[in-house]
């Protein structure tokens, strides 16, 4: 038996407000682009019935592609009229172009032979070649994922404030720490001005002293890491273009900045969502580092062959000695 659904009124509000989520009215989940991915990115925002069918969709993709909207609604213990209004949240018409999408996504992970393992848990006596195979079909699905759902509008206008700043303050925590100390090595190189602050206090201090013009970074997988996104807020206060970087876009960092660059992920044993959101997070930041040299191309040139100069005679020499 299913459990009592949402009030229908309070669900359709809910779908409304996702269906309404991007401002530019681009539809972002069509027909396999990303689908999946924005599944798990909207399942904070899903509550009750809709959230059901949600994790239903999720755990067994294949299934869902397959299923009549009369099994997938009995499946999830909901009703048609659910999984027709959880369709609308994705931005779809309907539940044939939901099953499109995701039979076209699933398709293309099977024909690409990175999929294998994906949703089986590791086990202690699992041989290291099985692991490998599951953390790397694993980490390829999260790359393809966030190819999906990225927008490189927003990668642009990211990259072209960078590259005019005078200052850019990256702010992080724990893991998204070391992502930003990451950047900061990178964007260093090529002569941006840069700092990466893991300090509550020296960040504030650096954040309180931004100005029109200057650019912060803020890392941060589930959006809601608090010292992250006080820092944030107060380098906006202060006038400075916000970036946030995240697996989910309606997030509480999300919806502070300016500019919002989107990952995702795909958890494994050991690799829960923070963990697994690493990879994808360096793709986006790397896409990012080498948009902004292209943007800086005669100065970041530059820069690149000093510094790289300056720790060649840091290098073991070679020894062209022949035996």
């Amino acid at each position: 038996m299913s459990e009592p659904e949402m009030d229908g009124a309070a669900s359709t509000a809910v779908v409304d407000s996702l269906v309404r989520a991007d401002p530019d009215g681009s539809d972002k989940s069509n027909a396999g682009q990303g689908v999946l991915a924005r599944v798990r990115s909207l399942l904070p925002e899903f509550t009750g019935a809709l959230r059901r069918v949600a994790e239903q969709v999720l755990t067994d993709p294949a299934a869902a592609s397959r299923a009549t909207i009369v099994e997938l609604a009995e499946r999830s213990g909901t009703s048609p009229a659910t999984v027709t209004r959880f369709c609308r949240a994705l931005g779809f018409d309907g539940y044939a172009d939901l099953r499109l999408g995701i039979a076209a996504e699933t398709g293309r992970a099977r024909s690409a032979g990175w999929t294998v393992d994906i949703g089986r848990e590791i086990q202690p006596g699992d041989p290291l070649e099985r692991v490998l195979g599951q953390i790397m079909a694993a980490d390829t699905q999260a790359m393809h994922d966030t190819a999906a759902l990225l927008d490189l509008a927003e990668v642009e206008r990211a990259a072209v404030a960078i590259a005019a700043s005078s200052r850019v303050n990256i702010f992080g925590a724990s893991g998204s720490a070391l992502v930003g100390e990451e950047m900061q090595f990178s964007l260093h190189r090529i002569g941006v001005p840069v700092w990466a602050w893991t300090d509550v206090h020296n960040g504030l201090a650096s954040a309180a002293l931004s100005r029109p013009g200057d650019v912060a970074l803020g890392i941060s997988h589930s959006g809601e890491t608090g010292e992250t996104i006080e820092l944030l807020a107060e380098a906006s206060s202060r006038g400075a273009t916000t970036i946030a970087l995240t697996s989910f876009p309606r997030s509480p960092l999300a919806e502070l900045a300016d500019i919002t660059l989107v990952t995702a992920t795909q958890a494994t044993t050991f690799r829960p969502d923070a963990l697994s959101a690493r990879h994808p997070q360096l793709v986006v930041l790397d896409l990012l580092y080498v948009a902004v040299a292209q943007r800086t191309h005669e100065r970041s040139h530059a820069a690149f062959q000093r510094t790289a100069q300056a720790v060649h005679g840091h290098k073991a020499a070679k020894d062209d000695s022949s035996t």
